[in-house]
Parts: C-alpha cells; structure tokens; sequence
C-alpha cells in the first residue's frame, strides 16, 4: 500500500507517485497564460523604465538601451532578442521557438501599448524595483509554465549547454551580471543599487515557485 503523505513530512522530499499525473496545456490555455504572463511582465518593464532603473536579462537590456538611445524599450526588447531565435529553434525545438516569438511579440507589442496608455508621474525607485521586478518576476514564471522563454541570455545558456556542456544556471549568472555592471558604470550609483533590488525580486519569485514537481502542467 502506497504511503499518503502526512502533515510530517512537509519539508521532505517527496516520492514522485506522491505527484499528480501532469496533465497538458490546451492551445486556449498555452494563448492565455502568454498573454497573462506577457501583460505581466510588460508592466514590470513599464514601472521600472518609470523608476529609471535596470534589471536583468534582455529586458534590462533593453531599459538600458532606453536610457542611451532614441529606441524605446519595445522596439529594443524585440530587436534584441531577435538574433537568438535561430538559437531557439536549433537548441529547444520548434514548439519552444514558436511560443517565444509569440512570447517576446506580445511584450513588446503591450509595452508599446503601456506608453500611450499609462502615464505615472512620480515612482519611487525603491517601488519600481520591488513591484516591477515583482511583475516581471511572476511575468516570466507564467511564461515558462507555458514552455516558453522570453529572453537571449535564457535562450543564448541553453544552446551553449548544448553545444559546449556550459552550465545553464552560470551561463545565465555570466550574462546577467555582465548587463547589471554595465548597467551601473551609465546609470547614477543610487538607480543602480535600486537595480540590483529588481534582479533580487525577480529572482525571489523565480526561486519560490519554479521548482521541480510544484506544478506539473506541460
């Protein structure tokens, strides 16, 4: 007889039986959480471009590009990952290309959107990096539960774990500190500790509710 699990083995690992069987996305299902974890992240981008603060991965690429260039973030956000479609077709498939390119599109299209639609007329810093990195953070967990992506550098560290054997989790570290150092050299010092505060609010959804056997939709 299979043993059920008690109030006494949480903080246990948990046999795998004890899992329910995953059951798929529906294509309904796949366009709505897109689109939900695209809006999400679109706002996040929106408040801290308000804070005039960075974060990590394509999307604080693309702020910083907003801050020393005529492009704005949208137009930045798609041009950026761009070049790292071919990686994604060629390292995860067509189905994983397929949804990512949705993915970014309807980014940057809400993006785009937010600037003609919102206007915030004071943020505090502090705010813009924990809710925006908030948003963002919840953005991308939604999109991923999709299997999706919706950055270059999560994208650019699978295809090298593929073709070299590099550690996806370093890769992505590598990478995302490169943006946030460059980040702090051409924004003021304050914004750029603010910076660092949106990464950490990023990551902390990330680390909370991404992980093995929490949620087995596919």
């Amino acid at each position: 007889m299979e043993k059920q699990t008690t109030a006494r083995d949480v903080g246990k690992t948990v046999p795998e039986t004890a899992f329910p069987e995953a059951i798929p996305h529906s294509i309904a299902e796949d366009v709505y959480g897109l689109v939900t974890g695209s809006t999400l992240f679109a706002i996040g981008l929106t408040l801290m471009k308000a804070s005039g603060i960075v974060t990590a991965g394509m999307g604080g690429l693309a702020l910083l590009a907003s801050y020393l260039s005529p492009l704005t973030v949208d137009q930045a956000f798609w041009l950026f990952n761009m070049p790292f479609f071919v990686l994604a077709w060629n390292a995860l498939g067509k189905n994983y290309f397929i949804k990512s390119v949705v993915a970014v599109g309807l980014v940057s299209i809400i993006t785009a959107i937010t600037r003609f639609s919102m206007e915030i007329g004071s943020i505090h810093p502090a705010f813009g990096a924990l809710a925006g990195g908030t948003a963002a953070g919840a953005g991308i967990l939604a999109i991923l539960r999709h299997k999706a992506g919706v950055g270059g550098v999560t994208i650019l560290s699978i295809w090298t774990e593929k073709k070299f054997g590099w550690s996806v989790g370093w890769m992505s570290f590598v990478l995302d500190a490169a943006i946030i150092l460059t980040a702090i050299l051409m924004i003021p010092s304050d914004l750029a500790l603010y910076s660092v505060l949106s990464v950490a609010a990023v990551s902390g959804i990330l680390i909370a509710y991404h992980r093995p056997g929490r949620y087995t939709g596919y």
